[in-house]
């Protein structure tokens, strides 16, 4: 009985969750819609940040993370009902979390596939970080 209810739980929270993956591009960045660079500060320095970004780092250089300090930055700028996007480098890091925000916590999340190596390739020039 324990695992049907938990299956239930699971099904209903990935009937909830609301994830879109989307090719980023210099266009995509003219909407109005929250983006959320989950680099590491680094990284954030060696190639600059999407102009408006909020950077939150969520695995640092060792592949570590600390769900609980990242939702509360995160919390600090969107609303869980509010859709927002997740940049990285490639998008393979973004794709991990915009699936765990999505599905188990119930965040809009947008993934921008290709991160910012796809936008700086097409001339998106970033602007620099300043912690």
């Amino acid at each position: 009985m324990k695992k049907i209810i938990l299956g239930v739980l699971l099904l209903g929270n990935l009937l909830f969750a609301e994830l879109q993956n989307v090719w980023v591009t210099p266009k995509f960045l003219e909407k109005n819609i929250k983006i959320i660079d989950i680099r590491t500060p680094g990284e954030w320095r060696e190639t600059g940040i999407v102009k408006g970004a909020y950077p939150i780092m969520f695995f640092n250089e060792q592949g570590k993370f600390n769900v609980q300090k990242f939702l509360e930055e995160l919390n600090k700028v969107v609303k869980k009902d509010e859709p927002f996007a997740l940049i990285c480098r490639t998008g393979s890091r973004t794709t991990e979390v915009s699936k765990f925000l999505s599905s188990q916590l119930g965040y809009k999340v947008i993934n921008l596939k290709g991160g910012m190596t796809k936008l700086m390739h097409e001339g998106y020039k970033p602007v620099r970080y300043i912690p």
